[in-house]
């Protein structure tokens, strides 16, 4: 599905089989110059033929198109490489560039979520069955890094890069001042939460979260265009749920911890979550992945905060109220 949203701006709907986000919002801004395309899909068929065929019936020339992706995480970065052409620029952010280049950071991930109590006989099939694993970018092309407050021009529409820690360690939106635009990638989402995970003991990306909020709170918006679901026209508002979201989330953790001391991932176990199971047992293996790094991410927020403490042992993490 194609929408109009402004002149010459237009989404395209990339669809996410199998994936509770249901879609991918991808941004084209059209110029007889050159057109930008603002974030792909997963590297699957069913993507590549939404995403060019969308752009064909837009009469968008690839060889006069650049791209602009919001983050590393593949539902947003995975297709680029299907679609760049030796004429395309790809602009995208320094933190998560060095991660790609930084290669092997699945066995960190692999490694984090065993200390933090993820079954060892599942951790290679949560890898395997993860989006990013199985539909991620089969090589990168050059990329044009920017960063927070470089500029992007396409046609009428003059675009601020802002970066957005938290959803991603580089993850960086684009605000169009004078239209009062605001794209959002992952870091706004109308009626889901974006998912914020950690597995470094040395970060804390849910605080990274926090006060980006606070830095797109200030900016005027009538409208943000999010990387899934749909538009958002009062952004203030729901910056606010979000923030009232994670504390909530952390409320619930702590009455959890309430005498005992738990893992992320067990502390995950207890956690509400919007997925339609009825046991934690019946979670698909990518959902408890998710999950868990969700958990450690709270957990790490409220240990900055002084609320939990950690005990590590040999092989596990274990955290308890202060």
């Amino acid at each position: 599905m194609i929408q109009e949203i402004g002149p010459e701006l237009f989404l395209i709907e990339v669809p996410l089989p199998n994936s509770p986000l249901k879609y991918l919002n991808s941004y084209v801004v059209r110029d007889t110059d050159r057109t930008l395309v603002i974030d792909t899909g997963l590297n699957r068929k069913v993507c590549l033929e939404a995403l060019q065929g969308g752009l064909q019936n837009l009469g968008v020339d690839p060889a006069r198109t650049d791209f602009f992706i919001t983050h590393l995480h593949a539902d947003h970065f995975g297709l680029v490489s299907k679609l760049a052409t030796p004429t395309s620029r790809v602009y995208f952010n320094r933190p998560d560039a060095e991660l790609i280049e930084a290669k092997g950071w699945w066995g960190p991930m692999l490694a984090a979520a065993g200390r933090h109590g993820f079954p060892a006989q599942e951790l290679r099939n949560a890898i395997e069955q993860h989006p990013g694993y199985k539909f991620g970018s089969e090589w990168v092309p050059e990329l044009s890094l920017l960063k927070d407050g470089d500029a992007i021009e396409v046609g009428d529409y003059h675009f601020r890069c802002v970066h957005t820690p938290g959803h991603s360690m580089g993850h960086t939106c684009l605000y169009e001042e004078s239209k009062k635009l605001f794209v959002a990638g992952d870091h706004i989402l109308i009626d889901i939460t974006p998912n914020i995970q950690c597995w470094a003991d040395d970060q804390n990306p849910l605080d990274d979260y926090m006060h980006s909020l606070d830095r797109v709170h200030a900016l005027e918006m009538t409208l943000v265009l999010p990387g899934h679901r749909r538009l958002i026209e009062d952004a203030r508002s729901r910056i606010a749920e979000l923030k009232n979201h994670h504390e909530q989330r952390c409320a619930e953790i702590l009455n959890i911890l309430d005498g005992r001391d738990l893992t992320a991932y067990n502390v995950a176990s207890h956690m509400h979550w919007d997925i339609k199971c009825d046991s934690w047992e019946q979670f698909p293996i990518a959902q408890k992945w998710f999950a868990t790094g969700e958990a450690i991410a709270h957990l790490r927020y409220l240990e900055e905060r002084g609320a939990v403490r950690r005990r590590s042992g040999d092989k596990q993490s274990v955290f308890g109220l202060v």
